[in-house]
């Protein structure tokens, strides 16, 4: 069913459980994985112009650590792929380059819950996506649900 899965991530607390669940999902279809983290361009164009080149190294350093916590969790090989833009494009047209059946993400992401149920980057990877999207929620502990340490169950 699923060949080729994307589990986009930023490194947030957030996106945690979303990655185990994307690998979980793609170790049980035997599918391919790419782990992918976008360098948010309006993050970099809003900072003042001297600032802008050690903001980017350290969104670089930041999405390098993303991806290291991927493969960390992964048991299968894995692609990663890191992209410079507006995140929910870049996530879009990279499965579409890819030809990928699934993107898998957070439902919030560095930026906190600024949207009632979806973050905003979630929201229109969901809305704009080639491809289906399984957006996975962060359990919060309080309400008696996993941290996104528990392995998913079938």
């Amino acid at each position: 069913m699923f060949e080729t899965v994307v589990v986009a991530t930023d490194g947030s607390e957030s996106v945690k459980r979303a990655v185990d669940v994307g690998l979980d999902l793609a170790n049980r279809f035997d599918a391919t994985v790419h782990a992918l983290s976008i360098i948010d361009a309006g993050e970099v164009d809003a900072s003042p112009e001297q600032l802008r080149e050690e903001l980017e190294t350290a969104l670089e350093t930041h999405a390098d650590a993303a991806l290291a916590t991927v493969e960390e969790r992964a048991s299968l090989d894995l692609t990663t792929a890191i992209r410079e833009g507006r995140p929910a494009r870049e996530v879009c047209s990279y499965a579409r380059e890819i030809d990928a059946d699934l993107v898998v993400t957070g439902t919030r992401g560095r930026h906190g819950e600024n949207r009632l149920l979806l973050g905003s980057v979630a929201e229109r990877v969901v809305r704009t996506s080639p491809v289906p999207v399984l957006t996975v929620r962060q359990l919060d502990p309080s309400d008696g649900g996993s941290t996104g340490e528990d392995a998913v169950s079938a």
